[in-house]
Order: C-alpha cells, then sequence, then structure tokens
C-alpha cells in the first residue's frame, strides 16, 4: 500500500490522518491493515517505534464508523497505566475527525472516577487488565458488546505476570470476536499465548523478533563499579549538544534514585525520575513535561517506562544491564523513532558480562565495546562490591556448568576420622557433678 487512501478508510479516519501529518504507512501498517480490516485473527511482531498503535487503532475505526449504545465494542488491554494514558491520547488524535468514544483507565486511582467517565457511553476502551476487572466486577462495565480486542505489549504483560488475569478476561468476553495480539518479542510465552488466545492466526512480522531499531547505534562501555558508572554517565551528559534529549535507565529503584541525585547535582537542564514509588500524577507529569521537551534527562526503571512514546531520544543510557534480555530491545527502542537516528549506550560491570553476551545472541549482533574517555575517573571498586560482583560470576557460571565449584561454594564440613569424638560429642552422658549444680 502506496498511501492510507489505498487502505479505504472511511472519510473521517483519512482525515485525522492527515491532519496528524502521517504521509505513507510503515512496514507494519502495510502488512497489519488489511489483515486487520478482513477480519481475521492476528499476531504482529514490531519494535516499538514503529507505528504498530496505529496499525491497529486506523482499522479499527473504520470498522466502528460511529458511535453506537453505551457499552464498549473494542477492548485494548496494556501492561502499565503510563502505556495506557500513551495510547489513549493516540486514540485521542487518531479519532479526532469522528464521533467514536473512547477512555483510558488504569490503576492508581479510585475506580469510581473511571467509572463516571463510562457513564455517557464508550466505543473503545483502553485498560490495564487489574482496572478493567475492577471496573467489571463493580458491575460498571458490560463485555457482551466487545468485537475486538486487542493485547499491546503482550511480551510485557506475561513478564509482569497477568497471565491468569488475562484468562479471567477471556472467561468473560463473547466467544465470537476478533483477536488482535501485538508484540515487540516472539518468545515461548508469546507462542503459548498465541496457541490460547488466537484462531488461526495471520502472523505480521517487519523485523526478526528482538530485532533492535535499524537507525539505533549500539555501543558499550566496560566499566569496574557503580561509582566509576556515575563518573562515565556524569562525564556523557555534559555534552548537551549531542546529549539533548536522554533517557537513563536502571534496573532497581534504589539504583535509579542514586543516579538521579548524582545527575542532578552534576548536569545541566531539567531531570525528573520515574519508578514504581513515585504517586501517579508525578509520573504523568513527568512523562508529559520529557515529551513536551521541557525536560532534558528522564532517569528511569523498566516497568514505569512503558508509555515513554516521546520523539527525538537522542541517547538511551543503559546504566544497568536488564536481566530480562526482551527489556534490552524495548529500550533501546525509545530512541530512533518515527526514522529519526539515535544512539544506544550500556554500561558493563563483571557481574553484567554473561549478561551482556545473552543479549547479543538474541539480538543476532555484536555490540562494539569501546575505551572509556579519558576525562571519566575510575574508582577504585570496595571490597564488598568486589565480592558481590565475584558471587554473581560464580552464580552465572554455575547455571552454565552444574559442576563448577566457584570461589564462593559452601565447604563441606570434614568428618571426624576418631569414632569416639563423635561418640564423646553426641552421646556422652553428663556427669553427676553437672545434674547436682542444676538442682541447686
Amino acid at each position: 500500500m502506496a498511501s492510507f487512501e489505498d487502505f479505504k478508510f472511511t472519510k473521517s479516519v483519512l482525515k485525522s490522518v492527515y491532519e496528524i501529518g502521517f504521509t505513507e504507512p510503515t512496514p507494519i501498517q502495510q502488512q497489519a491493515i488489511p489483515a486487520i480490516k478482513s477480519g481475521q485473527d492476528v499476531l504482529g511482531i514490531a519494535q516499538t517505534g514503529t507505528g504498530k498503535t496505529a496499525a491497529y487503532i486506523l482499522p479499527v475505526l473504520t470498522r466502528l464508523v460511529k458511535a453506537e449504545e453505551e457499552d464498549p465494542r473494542v477492548v485494548i488491554l496494556v501492561p502499565t497505566r503510563e502505556l495506557s494514558i500513551q495510547v489513549g491520547e493516540d486514540l485521542a488524535e487518531l479519532s479526532q475527525s469522528t464521533n467514536i468514544r473512547h477512555a483510558a483507565v488504569y490503576g492508581g486511582v479510585g475506580w469510581t472516577k473511571h467509572a463516571e467517565m463510562l457513564n455517557a457511553g464508550i466505543d473503545i476502551l483502553v485498560a490495564t487488565p487489574g482496572r478493567l476487572l475492577d471496573l467489571y466486577n463493580h458491575n460498571v462495565l458490560n463485555l457482551k458488546k466487545v468485537k475486538v480486542l486487542i493485547i499491546d505489549e503482550a511480551d510485557r504483560m506475561l513478564d509482569m505476570g497477568f497471565m491468569p488475569q488475562l484468562r479471567n478476561i477471556f472467561d468473560r468476553l463473547p466467544s465470537k470476536r476478533q483477536n488482535l495480539l501485538f508484540s515487540a518479542t516472539f518468545s515461548e510465552q508469546i507462542e503459548k499465548l498465541t496457541e490460547e488466545f488466537l484462531t488461526f492466526p495471520v502472523k505480521v512480522e517487519v523485523a526478526p523478533s528482538a530485532t533492535p531499531v535499524e537507525l539505533v547505534e549500539q555501543i558499550a562501555y566496560r566499566v569496574p563499579n557503580f561509582r566509576t558508572k556515575l563518573n562515565l554517565v556524569s562525564y556523557l551528559l555534559e555534552d548537551d549538544e549531542r546529549f539533548k534529549k536522554v533517557i537513563v535507565f536502571c534496573k532497581t529503584k534504589v539504583s535509579a534514585e542514586a543516579v538521579f541525585k548524582v545527575i542532578k547535582r552534576r548536569s545541566e537542564g531539567e531531570k525528573r525520575i520515574l519508578h514504581s514509588n513515585k504517586g501517579q500524577s508525578a509520573r504523568i507529569n513527568a512523562i508529559n513535561a520529557f515529551k513536551n521537551d521541557e525536560v532534558r534527562i528522564l532517569i528511569s526503571t523498566d516497568v514505569s517506562a512503558r508509555g515513554i512514546d516521546a520523539s527525538k531520544v537522542s541517547h538511551v543510557i543503559n546504566f544497568d544491564v536488564p536481566v530480562n534480555y526482551d527489556d534490552y530491545v524495548h529500550r533501546i527502542g525509545r530512541t530512533a523513532r518515527a526514522g529519526n537516528e539515535g544512539v544506544a549506550i550500556t554500561m558493563i560491570d563483571t557481574s553484567e558480562e554473561w549478561h551482556f553476551n545473552k543479549i547479543e545472541k538474541i539480538i543476532r549482533m555484536k555490540i562494539p565495546v569501546v575505551d572509556l574517555p579519558e576525562e571519566v575517573e575510575v574508582v577504585d571498586s570496595t571490597k564488598a562490591e568486589t565480592e558481590q560482583q565475584l558471587r554473581e560470576v560464580d552464580r552465572q557460571r554455575k547455571i552454565d556448568d552444574p559442576t563448577f565449584q566457584g570461589a564462593f561454594h559452601q565447604k563441606k564440613r570434614r568428618p571426624s576420622n576418631d569414632k569416639r569424638d563423635f561418640t564423646d560429642k553426641f552421646s556422652r552422658k553428663k556427669s553427676p557433678q553437672k545434674k547436682r549444680k542444676r538442682r541447686r
């Protein structure tokens, strides 16, 4: 399909497309839209930033045509509140020239607030699984009219343990419906979900599973310890001409807070932090400020980063190597979006080398490792941090070779050769003198 007109969308949908500024469909849109319009179940494998949200929203809008009745006819399930908000915003843009009613609901706020949003009637509902079940269980939501169910970011949905909730939702939906599943990766879990959830699906894959966006330049630094990583990230961010808009990913909330404190003190420009301990309003405000170019640097954990669909992110910095390898693809997919170029930088310490090698195998490419800049101060590792890294390396080697005995393996207690010693220690009767002392 050379243009959006070739898809035979309704005039109102085409008007919205051109008002947004879309000129030609992306590869995932070219392949997915005809299959979705045909009414078949679809499995879409595509990285973030490839236009997959529009790939499922545009044909759905054309199918609905106009607002009808009160109950939703389309449900879009997403893993996080941030992504629910993001998809809701995309839906608002793409439906601006229609009268299709839509809402985005998620946890973190009282369900009664969302219940009020549904009172006037709804055609398309974007929801996290937990909030959807909240509304259903309180008899606020009727799912009998649902004709299309869409699961977006399905790989993240499964990583977060949502399978029981998904099955619960499936049982409450009409059996006769169209199912669409989109994921950035195609793992064994996704394959099992596809077998359970989809009926003779059309598989649409614009790039091999777990393939990073081509326009992302990937490099890595070997860094000995946490404090040297802080020095490196501080040095890199001093160059605000190149590092114009940056997301720094951390593995844990503790790590994110430590990085934020240092970056806040050492670098220029507005900074914000995102993790699950932050309040809902603070997280939404941080994402919106970053998207609107009011914030230069955003520090985030993986869970909180879902839904960050910001344009012209110049760099993604992996302060920690993710232990969930699919997260690497999701992280670096936050840059080089919509045809723009971007750079992904990963910092590796000794205990992360093993995970880094696994990531290279999954993405089927070698990531160049470059030398640390001479200006970066390399700090000596503490004894505690060195031991922690070595213990982790031992654990990794034992996974690869169960017979491996590392430096920190638990030593077995050597049995005594003197049977009399064993008897004396465990079987000898206590002396009468000790008994008398106890009576006194």
